[in-house]
This record gives C-alpha cells, structure tokens and sequence, in this order.
C-alpha cells in the first residue's frame, strides 16, 4: 500500500477545502476504500477522516420526508423506528446488503459511492476500462457470470454492488450535496451513471463535492414493499440479480408501482416501463408476470450470464408477489 497522509475534518467546510484539491479522498467506514488501497486500485495521497461532522442524523419533516444524513451507519437506519415505519424497503435492502460486522461500519454516504465487485476491476494484472482507461474490459470475453445485462458498452459491463441503493431507486430519494460552490440535489437515479465511454466515471459528483445525505418524499408504499435478492449463498454476498418492489394498492388495484433493479446494471436500474403498465392493473400474478416481460426489454445477456435473463424476471414477479402480500 503506498503511503499517505491521514487528517480528521473538524467542520464540512473544511472538508469541502480538502476534497477540491487533487489526490485526496474522504473515508468514513472505510469498508470499501480500505479495500481498494490494499489491492492497489487506488492510491490516494491523503486521507481526509469526516467521521465527526454531524451528518447522522436521521428525522421526518413537516411534509413527512425522510432526512437520512450521509454518516448514518447502515445498522442504526435498518434498525431506525422512522425508517422502518415510514420506509421499510429500505430497512430490507441494507438488511440484505451485508454482514452485521460490515452495516456496524458503513455509511450511507460510502454505500452511495461504493465501487463494482467486477474481478477483473481488483484484479491489477487484468485489463479493465473502470480501473485503467483505455485498457480494455476483461470481462466482455472473460468469466462474466456477475455481470450486466441492462446499459452495457463495449468498455464496460460491470454492475453497481449496493442493495442500499436499489431501494433508494425505487423510492424516488434525492442526494444532497455540499462544495465551495454551495449546494444541490441531485434525483438518486441521476446519481450513479451507466458505463458509456467513461465506466472509470461511477456517478455525477462533480469534483470537490461532498454528500451530505438523502432524502425520500412522504409515500403511501410502506405497506406493500419488499426487497428480494437472489444470491449463490444466503450468508454475506452480492446479488446476482435483486429487486425492490413498492407498490399502493386500493381495493385490490394497484395505483402506484415502483420498481428497481440490481445485480444487472452499471447503476441502479428502475423500471419505468414495468411501473407504468401496473399502474391501474389488478395486484396479481398476470399483472406482475405481464410487467416483468416489459421490464426485460433491452436486456442481453453474454456468455456466462445469460442465466439473469430467465432469472430476473421471475424475480420481479416474486417480489411484486410479496409485496402485494399474495406470495
């Protein structure tokens, strides 16, 4: 690991002044970064520690959105009353994200801006586009059994690793941003970007901005919501292919769905069209059936992956089968 330097941010601001300059990255949990600079995939030259900004906040405001500051740990928001009351999907999906020992040290902020889990990405001996620009995608006609099948480019078919924020998708949440230059929301799914030309390019943050939490509008979905992941062994793992459902039903009609995917994208993938076709139809097994067909179009699987194709719409299904409680 290369050596660098290591500073505790007493204020945001002096956060925000450190970030702008080059070389240097923010650690809270650490649980991803550490990582990456023990493999060689990065190498800062400085650590800026923001663990004691007071961005842990977790509250509801008067028009009944959700506040979840960027430090919360991932525990403290799956176990949180107002979280689990007002936003169960999202208690669900940091539930399935991780080991306890991992969500005791993960922020929301780190969730958000956590890197691929593409072998090839860790692997400083493999070319990969994400890593090393220009270097070509190993997993294109390498062993791609975790890989995308929704968004590709010919530089890059590695998927987002987080369940956190599948949910957040889903959930129409907004990220709060804090630089030099003042601040701004961006819509979560604007947030994280598909590969395009510039898979080293994880999302929009634009340099020298910090996030400082998320919110999530006041909804009717807490009681029809489930996050279902699919994965090779129950314990600690990442998706193959994971879905968050969310839907409001009236006297057995849906009138909302919202839907998202992991396990298949670059980012986040939500399922506009899928959502859109549920909207007005009966809470049963052809509606779900018939929107998890949508939801595929586009889709391409490559050799070792083309299992998901199968896989994630019968995941769809089962999970719109939860949440609207006839599973």
């Amino acid at each position: 690991m290369k050596p660098f330097q290591y500073t505790k941010a007493v204020t945001q601001q002096s956060a925000i002044e450190a970030i702008a300059k080059p070389g240097v990255k923010i650690i809270a949990g650490g649980t991803n970064l550490v990582d990456l600079m023990k493999r060689g995939v990065t190498a800062p030259d400085k650590l800026v520690d923001i663990n004691n900004l007071p961005l842990k906040s977790i509250s509801l405001d008067k028009a009944g959105q959700l506040h979840i500051g960027a430090l919360a740990l991932n525990s403290t928001v799956s176990e949180s009353p107002l979280v689990l009351e007002q936003q169960p999907l999202l208690a669900m999906a940091l539930k399935a994200g991780a080991s306890p020992q991992l969500r005791n040290m993960a922020t929301v902020g780190g969730n958000m801006m956590q890197r691929t889990r593409c072998a090839y990405f860790y692997d400083t001996t493999m070319p990969c586009n994400k890593r090393q620009p220009g270097s070509g995608c190993g997993a294109l006609e390498g062993y791609n059994r975790m890989h995308a099948i929704f968004g590709t480019s010919n530089k890059c078919i590695a998927v987002h690793p987080s369940d956190m924020c599948v949910a957040l998708a889903a959930l129409g949440a907004e990220v709060t941003v804090s630089s030099r230059k003042g601040s701004r929301v961006i819509p979560f799914t604007d947030f994280h970007r598909l590969p395009g030309d510039h898979p080293e390019k994880d999302n929009t943050l634009a340099d020298g901005e910090l996030i400082t939490g998320v919110v999530i509008s006041n909804n009717k979905f807490a009681k029809n919501s489930y996050y279902l992941k699919i994965r090779d062994r129950q314990s600690y793992a990442f998706a193959l292919v994971s879905v968050a459902a969310a839907l409001e039903i009236n006297n057995g009609t849906i009138k909302e769905a919202r839907l998202a995917m992991g396990g298949v994208a670059h980012k986040p993938w939500r399922l506009y069209d899928a959502e859109k076709a549920l909207a007005g139809k009966p809470a049963n097994e052809e509606s779900f059936n018939q929107a998890a067909q949508i939801a595929m179009q586009g889709a391409k699987g490559y050799q070792f992956n083309s299992f998901k194709l199968k896989l994630a719409p019968a995941a769809i299904t089962e999970a719109l089968k939860h949440a609207a409680g006839i599973a």
